[in-house]
């Protein structure tokens, strides 16, 4: 028969429950909260979840607006609670559950619920792609999320102001509504037809790079951009460089004029070190859920290796190498030892090669380069950031790396000003 998880707070309940359907011949999963929800969902694959509202930890909605943000509802969900409401309901039911069941619950509407929810499973398909929704753990990314939703209320077009580390394409596909198309218009030189269009109605319509497109791409973006009310669509463009620069690079000033109205700064991966393992591990379960790699884990070193590596390729970088790490991994679980072989040593804060055996003195000027050349990737070289983070005054900034052979050009120096 069906694997069932049944998640509530309330053990009489989830005792009741479990016992009812067992006598039916299914094999039942139960979770007190929604942190063990999500453990069993991993962990158990459930043919039907029976999900209650008001736990402790997290609410049952928003673990349904969870499991839909990182392609995981991939299950029947029926939504439980004692003290329900209409609003309730629809939410869930919009979110994506199958129905609402009111407690105390009858036997037949409990075991009519689980028929029909038995019924409406579908053969497996690819998850939608990850957006900000996903890691709803994560404050800077939930706090984010709601930046560019409501960017999105007002603006058809919102630009990304990027460096290294961009989550550009991450913020992106958080505008993307489920189902709908995506439309990179850097992929293609040729003329952009109206037809194009059409087929991407209610998308999104995406550029990674304004810099690197061709004078047929600006034009194609141009002709885009004028037609976004018609086709229900929202363009998200992303640029590390100033106007005056894409104007020395043969950008119409007008177009960048529309294009740099509505602007955001997302942070670069670097800034928000201490949520990469989260993003690495839905990274990883999306891509097994996608069927893409087999069943992997990463352990809590790997996580942690991840943590200290730089990612000047942003979120881009490190979903491809979380996919090359559960493709050439031999075993279940992901060590720090393979982050360390498959992905090499590539970076100045993967401090595994540190040498442990120097006099203190030596070892700590080791330490210190590695960490202000660390900072000053981060930032693209910009001094008076770097003087931030680090807490030193200027000049003192300067004669330090001066000591550790550091080279600060004039161009570094301008951009803190």
């Amino acid at each position: 028969m069906a694997k069932i998880l049944i998640v509530d707070d309330e053990i009489g309940i989830r005792e009741l429950l479990s016992e009812i359907l067992r006598d039916e011949g299914h094999d039942i999963i139960l979770a007190e909260n929604a942190g063990a929800a999500r453990a069993a969902r991993n962990a158990a694959r459930p043919d039907l979840v029976l999900l209650d509202i008001w736990m402790p930890d997290t609410d049952g909605v928003s673990l349904l607006k969870e499991w839909s943000a990182n392609g995981q509802l991939t299950m029947p969900v029926v939504m439980m609670s004692g003290h329900g409401t209409i609003d309730t309901a629809v939410e869930a039911t919009r979110i994506g559950a199958m129905e609402f069941l009111e407690k105390p619950i009858a036997l037949q509407k409990l075991l009519a619920a689980v028929k029909r929810g038995l019924a409406r499973i579908k053969p497996a398909h690819a998850p939608s792609p990850l957006g900000l929704g996903a890691f709803a753990r994560s404050v800077p990314l939930r706090d984010l999320k709601k930046r560019l939703e409501q960017m999105a209320e007002k603006s058809r077009v919102i630009l990304l102001r990027v460096g290294p580390g961009s989550l550009a394409e991450l913020c992106a596909r958080t505008l993307q509504r489920v189902g709908s198309p995506w439309l990179d218009l850097s992929l293609s030189s040729l003329p952009l037809e109206l037809s194009t269009l059409e087929g991407a109605r209610n998308g999104l319509l995406y550029v990674p790079e304004l810099f690197y497109l061709s004078r047929p791409q600006q034009k194609n973006l141009v002709f885009a951009m004028d037609r976004l009310e018609r086709h229900g669509q929202t363009l998200v463009v992303a640029s590390e460089h100033q106007p005056e620069e894409l104007i020395e690079h043969g950008w119409d000033e007008r177009a960048l004029s529309r294009l740099f109205e509505v602007s955001l700064a997302p942070p670069a991966l670097g800034e928000i070190r201490d949520e990469i393992p989260e993003i690495a591990s839905q990274v990883l379960l999306h891509n097994v859920e996608a069927g893409e790699v087999p069943a992997r884990r990463l352990s809590s070193a790997a996580l942690n290796a991840l943590r200290n590596r730089a990612w000047p390729g942003g979120y881009v970088e490190l979903k491809a190498a979380i996919k090359s790490l559960a493709l050439g991994t031999l075993e279940e679980e992901i060590g720090m030892e393979e982050v360390a072989h498959l992905l090499g040593k590539n970076s100045p804060t993967a401090l595994l090669g540190l040498p442990l055996d120097l006099p203190l003195r030596e070892a700590r000027e080791i330490f210190e380069r590695t960490y202000f050349e660390h900072h000053l990737q981060i930032d693209g070289g910009n001094m008076t950031r770097l003087a931030e983070k680090t807490g030193l005054e200027r000049t003192h900034l300067y004669r330090k790396l001066k000591q550790l052979g550091i080279s600060v050009g004039k161009r570094h120096d301008e951009s803190g000003n």
